[in-house]
C-alpha cells in the first residue's frame, strides 16, 4: 500500500558498525533498538570481546557466529553471554516466538524484570495464571476441574499425587 499509513510504519533493515572504544564511551549505543537493526561492535582482542560482553545489559537473545571449534575455543565467551541472555543461538537470528516447551523469551534484567517467567513459551503460562483457592466450599460449587468427579479426565494433584482418577 504505497504512500499509505502501513507504508509510513514499516522499518527497512540497518546494521550499524562501531569499535569497542567508542561503545564504551557512548552508552546510548548499548540501548535496545525495537526493530530489524543491529549493532556491530569490533574488537582487538578475544580479551577485549569478553571484557565488552561482560559489560552488556541483560538480553533477551544473543547470537554466536561460528564453527564446532569456536565454540570449544571460547567457553569463556559462551560462559558470560550466558549469564546475559535468555536464549543463545549458534549460527542463526533471533526467530519468531511460540507457547512451546522449547521456547525461552527471557532474560536478566532489563531484558525482563523476572526471569523465571517469560512471554512466550511452557513458563508463560505462569505469567497469566493467577491462583484461588477455594475453603470449606461444597463440592457442586466448585468449578468443574475441583469437583472429585474428574469429568473431565483432566491430570490433578490429589492428596499430592498426580491422578486422572476421582478424588
Amino acid at each position: 500500500m504505497r504512500g499509505g499509513p502501513e507504508a509510513e510504519a514499516r522499518a527497512g533493515a540497518v546494521l550499524f558498525a562501531t569499535d569497542a572504544k567508542t561503545f564504551r564511551e557512548q552508552k546510548i549505543l548499548a540501548e535496545e533498538v525495537f526493530g530489524p537493526a543491529t549493532l556491530l561492535v569490533s574488537c582487538g582482542s578475544l580479551e577485549e570481546l569478553e571484557e565488552m560482553a561482560r559489560g552488556l545489559h541483560g538480553q533477551l537473545t544473543a547470537s554466536i557466529h561460528g564453527t564446532d571449534e569456536d565454540l570449544a575455543r571460547h567457553k569463556n565467551l559462551i560462559a558470560i553471554l550466558l549469564q546475559k541472555a535468555g536464549r543463545l543461538i549458534f549460527n542463526g537470528f533471533p526467530t519468531g516466538v511460540e507457547v512451546c516447551a522449547a521456547m525461552q523469551h527471557g532474560g536478566p534484567y532489563p531484558a525482563t524484570t523476572d526471569s523465571r517467567t517469560t512471554s512466550v513459551g511452557a513458563y508463560a503460562i505462569k505469567r497469566f495464571a493467577r491462583p484461588v483457592c477455594f475453603q470449606n466450599f461444597p463440592d457442586a460449587a466448585l468449578p468443574t476441574e475441583l469437583q472429585k468427579k474428574n469429568s473431565r479426565q483432566l491430570w490433578r494433584l490429589v492428596d499430592n499425587q498426580l491422578t486422572k482418577s476421582d478424588a
